[in-house]
């Protein structure tokens, strides 16, 4: 049975107490850094949120984080589902459908991704414009919600073109370089063979990653503006001669991606927000 998001929007309700927050922010591996930045934080694991999931990931701390960034009021969850977790369809919808039940209207996302962006090496940051997804699996599988959104839903809008504009202003103003890219979501766990990563190339792929396009999914389906930022942590399979790919180094490199998340994000926020 799908857990109910409304019951977990009343679990993190007595977080919000004085807070309004339009937009939230999901941190991906290694990239947690700026939860410790926020003011007035309050904290709730998701172990205490009725079907929020619980990583087993390194790098993800599954707890949410309610207070102020720059002075805007935000949710941070720090950490996310993953299917190659086995995690079902109900434990991605659950989080997004609770945002959207406490009135949040925008989604930024945060990923660790592989790259073959000819702008984008390691340590670098990319925002997505658009995603193929090469998992063939989809969240909205099954029987539809109607409450929630359409049983068929366009994806031609999913990354939002206003909030990827600030970004890009924002990021311009820091001399950060955010270029923008196609992500293409891999389920994982295992990383991608070099004939896989030639075909994603060949299809127009530039950043590959095993998260965030069932978030996007769940977001546009129930009416959530959203936009990515992908941190580039290696290069992909085949594209450096004796490269061996772990998580390690993805958490190694993410803490180079997160120093530039930690100044563009709160820069960017008052804007977002206002998009």
């Amino acid at each position: 049975m799908s857990a109910d998001p409304k019951k977990a929007a009343d679990a993190i309700r007595p977080l919000l107490k004085g807070l309004a927050p339009k937009i939230a922010i999901v941190l991906g591996s290694g990239l947690g850094g700026i939860a410790e930045t926020i003011a007035d934080a309050r904290v709730l694991p998701y172990a205490e949120i009725p079907g929020f999931p619980v990583s087993k990931v390194q790098g993800h701390s599954s707890r949410l984080i309610a207070g102020k960034i720059a002075g805007v009021d935000a949710i941070v969850l720090q950490g996310r589902a993953h299917v190659y977790e086995g995690a079902d369809a109900s434990q991605i919808k659950t989080p997004i459908r609770a945002l959207k039940t406490l009135g949040v209207e925008k989604l930024l996302l945060t990923n660790a991704a592989g790259s073959f962006h000819p702008s984008s090496d390691e340590g670098s940051l990319l925002l997505i414009e658009d995603h193929i997804s090469w998992a063939g699996w989809s969240p909205l599988q099954g029987p539809n919600d109607d409450e929630w959104g359409p049983r068929f839903v366009a994806l031609t809008d999913a990354y939002d073109p206003k909030m990827r504009a600030v970004l890009k202003a924002q990021a311009a103003k820091l001399g950060i370089a955010l270029p923008e890219g196609i992500y293409a979501w891999y389920l994982g766990p295992n990383f991608e063979t070099p004939a896989e990563i030639r075909a994603l190339r060949g299809l127009g792929a530039d950043i590959v990653g095993m998260s965030t396009v069932p978030e996007v999914i769940v977001a546009r389906h129930c009416g959530l503006r959203v936009a990515t930022i992908s941190a580039v942590t290696n290069l992909a399979a085949g594209m450096r001669s004796n490269q061996h790919l772990s998580h390690d180094h993805t958490q190694s490199i993410a803490k180079l991606c997160a120093e530039k998340l930690d100044r563009l994000i709160p820069a960017a926020l008052p804007d977002l927000v206002g998009a």
